[in-house]
């Protein structure tokens, strides 16, 4: 048996030590150059000593019970090659399908392929925690409980549609293989390429050509699929009949200057809203009451004052002033020190900066303690610490105990796909993606879901994302958007997670065309 790489060193260390008092000099320096590099050899091949079986399987059958039916269904656990050119293969792509068993049309049944985000997230987020089968232990505001564990979750999405949550290279447990590497899939466009390949394998495989197909992505996912709509499409003549972004980014859509400095404006209401720090007549009112206030105020008068820059007039700035505070719960002062752009990261910091706490960025409902309550911005996120609290050893405790698979690999959770090229053929632009791949597929639809306090992927930013990705209008029709009381992850709050469930249900149902519908556009008649 091999031993550890530290106990290798330690013991040729004393070798080498050993020889060097025997032999002359040329012998020993030649003698320690091999002793060396099997030293290496040794190390290496410790390192490497996980098999990675990039196309295997592993299948378990359960039962459910979603919206009071009961649902019969198989999970297929396991990995699927990724190939170059030339056959070899260079990844390994973990994946977790659900297939219903308890149907009579299994070929024309919904099929979604669902992503998160990150670039390096794992797809453990939706999976266990949205749209799956089974769902983390929380309370009904998302946040831990113990113990940890699993549960049914009798919202899923699986009575409509089967379900695959795809791990992208260096997330969950899909790593690159045979030297290649992973560089070659840490970009944009790299990205999207090589899982189209792979998309378009698996829908061979599992006999899913004939289904009705949607991509789901979730923060940084939503730019994946909003590509992946454009490449399947071009490149492997796969058309789908939706596409949902949940949290999405800014998806390569411009928004410079004015623009940007102030889209953040209606989020900071949501937020303030939240934690009861608007003055009381808008905080007697509903969220959804403020908010389109807020928004109007944004666009009518707040990007037009923005745009005049330092020659904006003294008493129109003073005015500026007064309404960005009344609508972010911060001071006067603080809004004109910034010149009425408040970059978020201060704000997480400064709203209730007087009660010692310091917000969330992803969901600005949780609240973080700070080592001082001086500074920029806050020391952490405390989201992000409470989700990983949550999901981390349910994942670990759902893949052996459910699922019964089986690797001494790393779940990658986040953080593994650094440095992520967004440069040159890498340059994002994948909201045109999206444009073009509607453009040119009358049956496909667009629905957009976001939780008013995130402060990431926020709201408002996701509106305007639809209002620009057609500047014609002539596609806005297939086009929808759903808010919720939550944050990036929406659907931990057990009343999101039903409604946010029942959206992509009826957003389903919508998208599919009737029996011997065509997809063809038509002059109006007016």
């Amino acid at each position: 048996m091999m031993e550890p790489p530290d106990q290798v060193g330690a013991c040729n260390k004393r070798l080498v030590h050993n020889q060097f008092i025997k032999q002359k000099p040329n012998k020993m320096r030649k003698h320690i150059m091999h002793l060396l590099l099997w030293v290496l050899c040794c190390a290496t091949a410790a390192a490497q000593n996980i098999s990675i079986n990039p196309d295997s399987t592993v299948t378990t059958r359960h039962r459910t019970t979603i919206k009071g039916q009961s649902v019969s269904f198989t999970a297929t656990t396991g990995t699927q090659p990724v190939w170059d050119k030339n056959g070899k293969v260079i990844a390994s792509v973990f994946f977790t399908y659900y297939r219903r068993n308890d149907v009579a049309d299994s070929l024309h049944r919904p099929f979604v392929m669902s992503f998160n985000g990150g670039p390096g997230a794992g797809a453990l987020w939706m999976r266990l925690g949205y749209t799956g089968p089974h769902h983390v232990k929380v309370d009904d505001e998302g946040y831990p409980i113990q113990p940890y564990g699993i549960e049914d979750n009798p919202y899923s999405l699986l009575d409509v549609a089967d379900i695959v949550y795809i791990e992208p290279v260096n997330t969950g447990f899909s790593r690159a293989m045979n030297g290649t590497p992973e560089a070659d899939f840490f970009g944009v466009y790299k990205d999207i390429k090589y899982l189209a390949d792979w998309i378009t394998t698996f829908v061979t495989r599992h006999n899913r050509w004939a289904s009705p197909k949607y991509l789901v992505g979730e923060s940084y996912g939503t730019t994946r699929v909003s590509g992946l709509s454009l490449e399947l499409q071009q490149r492997h003549w796969m058309y789908l009949n939706g596409v949902v972004l949940v949290s999405p980014t800014k998806l390569g859509i411009r928004r410079d200057g004015p623009v940007e400095g102030a889209n953040m404006l209606p989020y900071f209401a949501a937020a303030a809203w939240y934690h009861k720090r608007l003055p009381n007549d808008l905080q007697q009112k509903d969220l959804t009451d403020v908010l389109p206030e807020v928004e109007n105020f944004t666009i009518n008068e707040l990007i037009p004052a923005l745009a005049k820059g330092g020659f904006l007039d003294e008493a129109k700035k003073n005015e500026m002033v007064s309404k960005v505070a009344r609508y972010s719960g911060l001071s006067e002062k603080v809004v004109r020190e910034h010149n009425l752009i408040v970059p978020p990261t201060f704000f997480w910091k400064e709203l209730l900066r007087d009660k010692g706490y310091t917000i969330g960025r992803l969901d600005s409902r949780y609240l973080g303690v700070d080592r001082s309550d001086a500074g920029e911005r806050p020391d952490y996120a405390p989201e992000n610490t409470t989700w990983q609290h949550i999901f981390t050893p349910a994942n670990a405790f759902y893949y052996t105990n459910y699922l019964n698979y089986h690797t001494d690999l790393e779940y990658y959770v986040a953080g593994n796909t650094r440095p992520w090229d967004r440069e040159g053929e890498n340059t994002e632009h994948t909201g045109e993606d999206l444009r073009q791949a509607l453009a040119l597929n009358p049956f496909l639809h667009l629905l957009v879901q976001s939780g008013y306090y995130d402060g990431a992927c926020d709201y408002f930013n996701a509106k305007y994302n639809m209002w620009q990705l057609d500047p014609s209008g002539k596609l806005r029709s297939r086009m929808d958007w759903k808010g919720y009381r939550s944050g990036h992850m929406m659907y931990l709050r057990h009343e999101d997670l039903i409604q946010a469930n029942e959206d992509l249900r009826n957003f389903i149902k919508n998208s599919i065309p009737k029996e011997d519908q065509a997809a063809k556009y038509q002059v109006s008649a007016n």
